[in-house]
């Protein structure tokens, strides 16, 4: 589900390159237009007809902090419906195994650093995206409690992964509604072909992010998927049983937005505005979970970043043509 979404898309990448190689993968998806994952009816008879072997739950409404607070009901609403239908209707056709993906936002705005698993539901979130946060925290929870109530009678195994900051090919450019790293590479691209004297960063500059590339979380979630059962669930507890994915690493925005600089060519002078929110201080993983059952990401952010631009470069020219 959320086959045409960054992450989705990045999945689907991944499982078509293991289908090439010889696996016996079935891939099934369908468009929005072709299921609405928010129509209870709809999502039923999907998977009553299609009878999947495992379930892949990356879609969502997403968006970044002006997203987040122009549209708080839609953010809440829309996830807690597909992730209801998704994971119910799922378990109703008799799925075995399936694959929830949150989001770091689970964790309270002052929660310690890096912020580890057992941080959920000990202190208040931010504000700014506490909608999207508490739709994402009862998809983990819905899954904990179908696999408390029938992982011995059916047999299902329902599993949460939560991602730091995504990017990468497939992300959200527009102006006012993309994450930050996308809209920094946007504005500073525009920067430099307009021979701008400076580039305004929302905020003070300060809060630290940590960003991974989505290939890095298609092949996390992969992995996380098909953990033998035993060593899944000797690495979680069965009410705190979601997996951080991350990199373990962050930097300050006003540092991710140099680097952007750097890699699209702009020179002129990066300022910042304090009178705009900051959003979270800080929030970096801690992924050790992940690391000790033997998972480490691969790709560098500037090396992502530079692959990122690129890819914006190529949609940018298809635009315009």
């Amino acid at each position: 589900a959320g086959h045409r979404g960054m992450v989705g898309s990045a999945i689907v990448r991944q499982l078509e390159a293991r289908r090439a190689a010889g696996e016996a993968i079935e891939i099934i998806t369908r468009t929005h237009a072709e299921l609405d994952l928010k129509d209870q009816a709809a999502v039923r008879h999907f998977m009553q007809t299609e009878q999947p072997d495992a379930v892949i739950l990356a879609a969502a409404r997403v968006g970044g902090i002006k997203a987040n607070n122009n549209f708080p009901a839609e953010f809440i609403y829309d996830n807690l419906m597909i992730e209801a239908n998704v994971i119910h209707q799922a378990f109703a056709a008799g799925v075995k195994k399936l694959l929830f993906l949150g989001s770091s936002c689970i964790y309270p705005r002052n929660a310690a650093q890096p912020m580890a698993e057992d941080a959920l539901l000990t202190g208040t979130l931010e504000p700014t995206n506490e909608p999207y946060a508490i739709a994402k925290i009862a998809g983990i929870k819905l899954c904990e409690s179908y696999n408390r109530q029938y992982a011995d009678t059916h047999g299902i195994d329902y599993r949460s992964v939560m991602p730091t900051n995504l990017y990468g090919p497939g992300d959200n450019f527009h102006p006012e509604h993309s994450h930050v790293l996308p809209a920094l590479i946007r504005r500073f691209h525009e920067a430099a072909e307009a021979n701008a004297p400076s580039v305004t960063l929302w905020g003070t500059g300060q809060p630290r992010r940590e960003f991974l590339h989505v290939d890095d979380m298609a092949a996390a979630s992969l992995f996380v998927l098909n953990l033998p059962r035993d060593v899944y669930q000797a690495n979680t507890q069965p009410m705190l049983s979601h997996i951080n994915v991350g990199t373990g690493e962050d930097l300050t925005i006003r540092e991710l937005a140099d680097i952007i600089a750097e890699t699209v060519g702009f020179s002129g002078e990066i300022l910042t505005d304090p009178t705009q929110p900051d959003g979270t201080p800080r929030k970096l993983l801690n992924v050790s979970r992940l690391t000790n059952m033997g998972w480490t990401a691969k790709i560098g952010l500037r090396e992502g970043i530079e692959q990122t631009y690129r890819w914006y470069l190529e949609i940018e020219s298809n635009l315009r043509v």
